[in-house]
């Protein structure tokens, strides 16, 4: 059985990325999938994407994330991670709500592949026309 911890929870989702996240006072630690999330993302960007809402609230130092993601590419599970800590983080202190708001951190972002449609090689992109 599962000890309960002071921590907070929240879902982010971005593309066909599903990250599950837990904040709590720390030392500033961020896990992905057991992994620190320097070396499981591996780019600057993608680091820089993550910690942008600890970083927006001066909160960097001092919270413990850590996530479990699954679907999607490492640009999509960056993205829901950052939702999941801004919603773990409203979860902490409602009074960050307009902060967040502001930054757009609480906003998911919709977009998805298109489906491709049938006599199409592509969602839109249609086979080569010639006409002779």
């Amino acid at each position: 059985m599962r000890v309960k911890r002071n921590e907070n929870y929240g879902t982010g989702r971005r593309k066909c990325a599903i990250a599950r996240v837990w904040v709590e006072k720390g030392e500033g630690l961020i896990t992905v999938n057991g992994r620190d999330f320097a070396e499981y993302f591996g780019r600057d960007v993608l680091e820089i994407l993550v910690k942008s809402p600890l970083v927006h609230l001066e909160m960097a130092e001092q919270i413990n994330v850590r996530a479990k993601v699954k679907g999607g590419g490492l640009c999509g599970q960056a993205g829901a991670v950052r939702l999941g800590i801004a919603r773990a983080l409203l979860e902490l202190d409602e009074n960050l709500r307009p902060a967040l708001r502001h930054n757009g951190f609480l906003t998911r972002d919709a977009r998805v592949k298109e489906r491709k449609k049938y006599g199409l090689k592509k969602a839109r992109r249609g086979f080569q026309f010639v006409k002779r």
